[in-house]
């Protein structure tokens, strides 16, 4: 594993607009991510940054001035964590996610983090003094190996003990089985090991595009070339059967398990039941921001 080189810059502000149909503002103490996902849409920032090293190989460190008046956030859906982990390693040294919880503690703000790592434990006291806040955790397999092809994150046992201890302290967890790498990943299989310790479960589809895009069809007619013919009807022929027919067969499955399994086209207005609940971002793209826009029930 290459350690990543490291540089800490002076930011503007940590906290901007989110183009994000789930929240009102993004939050990314770092630039880069040390976890180096083979499958990471945020290695696009790559393009505005002026880093030639490869996604993975590089990680800011953020400092900006102190958030003013952090109650003008009341009320507001923070994400912490679009396009980075927050508890990536050098958080531990760094603690700039921990900086950020203490500059908005007691503004009310509905705080939503999204991480690979345990590391997130250290801050469960910060992150219990906001309302309704929420810890997602991404897991998108149970078999180690494949992990540790994918990412240098913490390991996937790691991730899942850290999302009960969570859950257990009170605060609400999402398992955020993303991104689904179709005749991999076995979908559910995860929501079993996970549906006793979280609220939520959230599904995304694989996505290829850009740079990572012929890395991932290399990996899959490498590793996996019985798959190959799958992935070019899906990524290269744009074929959608493979995802109608997981989403026929997840709201089944959902069903004889008495989840509550909702979709971008079902009514995300109505309140949801006190099961977990299984949220299908398959059709992202058609999400309307507007729609989405609506008092957070999530």
């Amino acid at each position: 594993m290459n350690m990543p080189i490291i540089r800490e810059i002076c930011a503007k502000s940590v906290l901007t607009k989110s183009n994000l149909p789930v929240s009102d503002y993004s939050a990314n103490p770092y630039v880069g991510c040390a976890h180096g996902c083979k499958y990471c849409y945020a290695s696009f920032m790559k393009r505005f940054t002026n880093h030639g090293e490869d996604w993975g190989e590089f990680l800011d460190v953020k400092y900006w001035p102190e958030i003013k008046k952090p109650g003008r956030y009341a009320g507001k859906e923070i994400f912490v964590g679009s396009v980075t982990d927050p508890y990536q390693p050098a958080e531990e040294k760094y603690r700039r996610t921990r900086a950020l919880l203490e500059q908005l503690r007691g503004s009310g703000a509905l705080l939503s983090i999204q991480t690979k790592s345990d590391l997130v434990l250290r801050d469960l006291d910060l992150i219990r003094t906001f309302p309704n806040a929420r810890v997602g955790f991404s897991i998108n397999t149970l078999d180690e190996g494949f992990r540790a092809d994918m990412d240098r994150a913490a390991s996937i046992e790691q991730r899942l003990a850290a999302m009960e201890e969570v859950h257990r302290a009170g605060v609400r967890t999402a398992c955020f089985i993303s991104p689904i790498f179709p005749g991999i990943t076995d979908v559910e299989a995860i929501i079993l090991r996970a549906v006793e310790h979280c609220n939520y479960i959230w599904l995304e589809n694989l996505n290829l595009r850009g740079s990572y895009k012929p890395a991932v069809l290399g990996y899959i007619a490498e590793t996996r070339p019985e798959l190959l013919s799958l992935y070019r009807d899906i990524y290269n022929r744009s074929d959608r059967r493979y995802w109608q027919l997981l989403d026929a067969r997840l709201r089944g499955f959902s069903r004889e398990h008495g989840l509550e399994y909702v979709t971008n086209a079902d009514d995300m207005s109505r309140p949801f039941s006190a099961a977990p609940v299984v949220v299908n971002f398959f059709y992202h793209e058609e999400i309307k921001k507007s729609a989405a826009k609506q008092p957070r029930r999530m």
